[in-house]
């Protein structure tokens, strides 16, 4: 055999090996199947339900890599701008010689434990992209993340770098967004995906999120439901700006592409480092959008959620209560109020610290984060002994990634704040004037000294007072002036530099205080995202907590959120609802109170005693991630939501009537994920003082198989009436 023959039978087999190799990736019940084609291509040739063990993956169809299969389904697994996908790629890099893509192929994959690692790399330039393929099981969730690493003497500049690329053949797609707004976080809105592109995004920097939240719910064949037909579930774990691309090509394949938004976020790489995307997470459900979220919540609860495994603190705020207005005389006060109501933490917010320029409003003090000698002469160490002798623990809240203009530490670095350089002049001449969102900038995070200083805000109230239990971490602005002056002419990087720089803070300070709980707060819920949560024991889910918008917020947040993390007080907001009505919404979550007992009667005092004691008691349940959402307050004036222990022996069901319309025929309501053939006692719990249940199925004993098969009344034609209804197996 010559040598040129032997070189062309050595192509032959290295060819046929190549486009055997299948990896195939599995949950309990979930299958990703990818496969090498000829042209050493890696492809997606499957997502779905998982296949038997004795399905031949090689009959899953495949199109060769080429033109042709750009437009008959080339589901490349990670496309790059300017190959032969014309649709929207996953990764953009330009070369220091100037060119403008790259052609990924297959080297390698490994699969270890539950994690696959797949290797390409472009032939002619030092370019190696990893995917990475991590699976949870028994939770059928799948996480999915890309690491890029370049060798070459000069610039290169990442112009795309998304987390996933997902592909979906259906008849019909149906999108479940979550819109936002300050005060109307997570709404749900639904529309069918036609040809062409749908991109929910976020350029906020700093903030996860305010115009959007970054989940996200396909429904495959049909509009999402809640209890049957196929639904992807999809979220970015990723404190800052955020992208999901949703195409409908021409041959009616749903692509979804997940990752760090990179409009202005053009990346330089410099040479041996490793670019780490944000980690996407998913799930495909069969039945609907209810078992997706059982599977996020018990995966957040099992993996995810910092102190998952650990108890929460019922807390008292002063924040509705005095706003800016207080001093160590009302603040003891409140501790004993605190006492009284019998929470477990007093939380100290906003308008402590500041001296040269004090906390009086929102417009001064801070980045400077010393007590205010007026307001609390004896520091801070003074509140949590006075808390501790009223038998609770003390919490505090700090802002520590921004600054007013009006402070010391503006006036001694302004080196330090994300601001567009002064002397940078409009066409008409001198400079421009900054925009303030609140009154406040950004600290450049960018930057390690910044790391340093915010690390420091923590430390210092943590050297100072160790027995500080809490803190609500909040982040009220978006990055607006958008320069940093650390990173100079690299301004590409600085929204993705500024979440690792939050990240890199986050983790000293996880490590030096593993038992200190946070609160993870965005003016309101600008902060949600599941990578923020891995540091933060729970998130502030709105600033609005009026009941009835709660119902909305806290279905949205359910969708993919455990109870256990989703902070819900009760407040003045709206008090044409009961104080009853306020606190049975507030109980779905972990509980708080913002509120003044003084302004409450006598019978609304008690009922928040015994309601907390109810609560403490029946935690886990409510904390539970088989969570059933039973009657959507979307499609109607009531909202029924029931939780269920993971033994099945014990259940709480949520009803809410809001404003039902007059004559309205009210349906029995069947309950779910109870074990069919044993007895359930019924029993309305957390009443007012003096009160009987008049719900006809009180105190009854049903089988598990007729309360979800018949189902009982639990809804009414009142306004704003609400029952909390404790099943017990008997």
């Amino acid at each position: 055999m010559t040598k040129r023959a032997l070189l062309f039978f050595h192509f032959l087999i290295l060819s046929f090996f190549l486009s055997a190799q299948t990896i195939s990736i599995t949950t309990d019940h979930t299958q990703l199947v990818l496969k090498v084609n000829s042209q050493k291509r890696l492809c997606q040739t499957y997502l779905g339900e998982r296949l038997s063990a004795q399905t031949d993956l090689s009959q899953l169809n495949m199109p060769e890599a080429g033109l042709s299969s750009s437009c008959i389904k080339g589901l490349e697994a990670y496309p790059v701008m300017g190959t032969e996908d014309y649709y929207e790629p996953t990764f953009e890099i330009r070369h220091a010689d100037g060119n403008p893509t790259s052609v990924l192929k297959y080297v390698s994959h490994s699969q270890q434990g539950n994690e696959t690692k797949v290797v390409l790399r472009d032939e002619l330039y030092p370019v190696e992209v990893t995917l990475y393929y991590k699976v949870f099981p028994e939770e059928d969730i799948i996480q999915q993340w890309t690491e890029i690493k370049q060798e070459e003497k000069g610039k290169v500049y990442l112009g795309r770098y998304a987390s996933s690329m997902l592909y979906f053949e259906a008849p019909q797609y149906y999108l479940t967004e979550f819109a936002s707004d300050w005060a109307k976080e997570m709404q749900m809105q639904n529309q069918e995906l036609q040809f062409g592109k749908k991109v929910v995004d976020s350029r906020l920097g700093a903030r996860a999120n305010m115009m959007t939240q970054p989940f996200f719910e396909v429904g495959l064949g049909g509009p999402a439901r809640e209890n049957e037909g196929r639904v992807l579930m999809g979220t970015l774990g990723w404190t800052g700006n955020f992208r999901f691309t949703f195409e409908v090509d021409n041959q009616h394949v749903l692509r979804v592409v997940s990752g760090i938004n990179h409009d202005a976020s053009i990346y330089l790489l410099k040479k041996g480092d490793i670019f780490r995307t944000a980690d996407f997470f998913f799930t495909l459900s069969a039945n609907g959008v209810g078992e997706g979220s059982r599977r996020f919540q018990r995966w957040m609860m099992n993996h995810q959620l910092h102190k998952a495994k650990d108890d929460r603190m019922t807390l008292l705020n002063n924040w509705e209560n005095t706003y800016f207005d207080f001093d160590e005389e009302k603040l003891v006060a409140l501790f004993g109020e605190a006492k009284d109501l019998g929470v477990d933490l007093f939380l100290l917010d906003d308008g402590w610290f500041g001296n040269k320029y004090p906390r009086k409003d929102d417009h001064a003090g801070l980045g400077d984060w010393q007590v205010t000698k007026d307001k609390l002469p004896n520091g801070v160490p003074y509140l949590v002994k006075k808390a501790k002798e009223n038998g609770v623990n003390f919490g505090i809240w700090i802002e520590p990634e921004m600054v007013n203009p009006k402070s010391e530490l503006a006036e001694k670095h302004p080196d330090w704040i994300i601001m567009l350089p002064s002397s940078q002049s409009s066409g008409a001449g001198g400079t421009r004037e900054p925009y303030y969102f609140r009154n406040q900038l950004v600290l450049d995070l960018c930057n390690p000294q910044v790391q340093d200083f915010v690390f420091g805000v923590v430390d210092g109230l943590m050297q100072e007072n160790p027995d500080i239990k809490f803190m609500k971490w909040d982040c009220n602005s978006p990055i607006t002036n958008i320069y940093s002056p650390y990173l100079k002419e690299n301004q590409g990087n600085i929204y993705v530099d500024y979440v690792r720089g939050l990240y890199s803070v986050l983790d000293r300070v996880q490590t030096k205080y593993p038992d200190l709980y946070m609160m993870m707060c965005s003016g309101g819920g600008g902060r949600s995202d599941v990578t923020g949560l891995r540091y933060f024991t729970e998130f502030w889910c709105s600033d609005n907590t009026d009941p009835i918008e709660r119902l909305f917020i806290q279905w949205g947040y359910s969708q993919f959120m455990p109870a256990k993390a989703m902070c819900a007080h009760v407040t003045e907001w709206n008090r044409k609802a009961s104080i009853k009505f306020r606190l049975d919404v507030a109980f779905q979550g972990k509980l708080g109170f913002d509120i003044g007992l003084k302004g409450l009667s006598d019978d609304d005092r008690q009922y928040c005693r015994e309601a907390i004691k109810e609560y403490k008691r029946l935690k886990d349940v409510v904390w539970s991630p088989n969570l059933y959402r039973l009657v959507s307050p979307y499609e109607g004036q009531h909202c029924v939501v029931q939780r269920v222990s993971d033994d099945r022996s014990h259940s709480i069901v949520f009803a809410y009537d809001i404003h039902p319309r007059y004559g309205e025929r009210l349906l029995n309501t069947r309950l779910q994920g109870l074990d069919t053939d044993a007895k359930y006692r019924v029993k309305e719990i957390c009443l007012m003082p003096g009160r009987q249940s008049w719900l006809s199925c009180n105190n009854k004993v049903y089988t598990g198989d007729y309360l979800m098969k018949v189902g009982v009344k639990v809804t009414s034609a009142s306004d704003l009436v609400s029952h909390i209804i404790e099943i017990t197996k008997e």
